[in-house]
């Protein structure tokens, strides 16, 4: 009686010892990745981040709804972290780079801070802004190509992170050709930080070129990686020689 009731209370502490140590595990890797995560997005606990949102085409103030889908996919991640979101109108965005981390959303004809943001810190990459010729409306060109899109057909989207300023906190570009592209870069992010953190480092500069497929039938769901276009659109095109 006595072995049984002594096998017993072992293995009762047998098992819980390796529950404890399991849960410790668990936990364990729960904070590592939640460290991981915080360092590629800049977004410490407690800290704030900044949501630059574009306007919707033909409104001054309104935002398109898959846009706002977009955003409601970034602020999932920044409240996974631990952090607070601020969404703030393109045109009322007053702030410097580096001090808290930043995503702007929308391509330079509905994003002033990203018209802003493209020749300044990505000056090998042009997105085009005007209405005519209509085949040419957001048309990106960098590396030397150019990339048009086929609306509901195939849209494309530049999705850079960069490391500027004194408080070395990130900001992430989301310039799309269509407002689905833009979520399509947010929810390629949020599905893939982890490899993109593993392939750059959580301090790493990257700028991808995306291509969002059959977006009228999948939505922003099946989206190929066209390139890396980092060193290219980080370098100024060379000028053209004067003419003699």
């Amino acid at each position: 009686m006595d072995e049984d009731l002594r096998n017993i209370v072992l293995g009762v502490l047998a098992t819980g010892l390796s529950a404890s140590l399991g849960w410790l595990t668990r936990t364990y890797l729960w904070r590592r990745r939640l460290r991981r995560k915080q360092a590629f997005f800049g977004l410490p606990s407690g800290s704030e981040c900044l949501l630059v949102v574009n306007r919707m085409a033909g409104s001054e103030r309104g935002v398109h709804a898959t846009d706002v889908s977009a955003l409601l996919e970034l602020s999932a991640l920044i409240k996974d972290c631990g952090a607070r979101p601020r969404i703030v109108q393109h045109d009322t965005a007053r702030q410097g780079l580096g001090e808290s981390a930043e995503f702007c959303i929308g391509g330079p004809y509905s994003n002033r801070r990203m018209a802003a943001h493209l020749p300044n810190l990505l000056p090998g990459l042009t997105m085009n802004v005007e209405q005519d010729p209509p085949e040419d409306r957001g048309m990106i060109t960098v590396a030397g190509e150019t990339r048009r899109p086929e609306w509901g057909v195939s849209e494309y989207v530049a999705l850079a992170r960069l490391t500027l300023g004194e408080g070395g906190r990130p900001v992430f570009l989301l310039c799309g050709q269509a407002a689905v592209a833009n979520q399509a870069a947010a929810r390629y992010l949020a599905r893939h930080h982890e490899a993109l953190a593993g392939k750059y480092g959580p301090d790493g500069t990257f700028v991808l070129l995306l291509k969002v497929v059959s977006s009228q039938a999948y939505g922003p769901d099946v989206v190929e990686l066209v390139a890396d276009v980092t060193r290219a659109a980080l370098r100024a095109p060379a000028a053209a020689p004067a003419a003699t």
